[in-house]
């Protein structure tokens, strides 16, 4: 087993509680099918929001989902003026499989942050 970093994006349409945890439950449902990610392999979530969510933590996501015995933190991503409005990232630290590929997720309009993968 080898420690991995698996990124993923999203972004929301709205500043809601509701959009911003069923995007993020999306985008880490997506990432473990693809990354055949278990969760007692999982060591820690970094989340990061664009300033202009604010209406829920998208971390909260794991929880609902039972991930209750993972280290998580959430900050707010650097403004740039062509940045993904809305946007929740997420950084996976988890062990795979030596020599595991490993398949970003870009959802929503965060796809334009990674045009050479979606």
């Amino acid at each position: 087993m080898r420690l991995y970093g698996i990124r993923g994006a999203t972004s929301v349409s709205s500043n809601d509680k509701e959009s911003i945890l069923r995007e993020t439950e999306r985008m880490l449902r997506d990432m473990i099918e693809k990354n055949g990610i278990k969760q007692e392999n999982v060591v820690s979530m970094i989340f990061t929001t664009t300033d202009d969510l604010n209406a829920e933590f998208p971390a909260k996501a794991c929880r609902i989902m039972g991930w209750t015995d993972i280290a998580l933190l959430g900050a707010v991503e650097t403004a740039v003026p062509h940045g993904v409005e809305r946007c929740i990232r997420v950084l996976i630290h988890a062990y795979l499989q030596e020599g595991s590929k490993i398949s970003p997720v870009y959802l929503n309009e965060a796809k334009r942050l990674r045009p050479d993968i979606s």
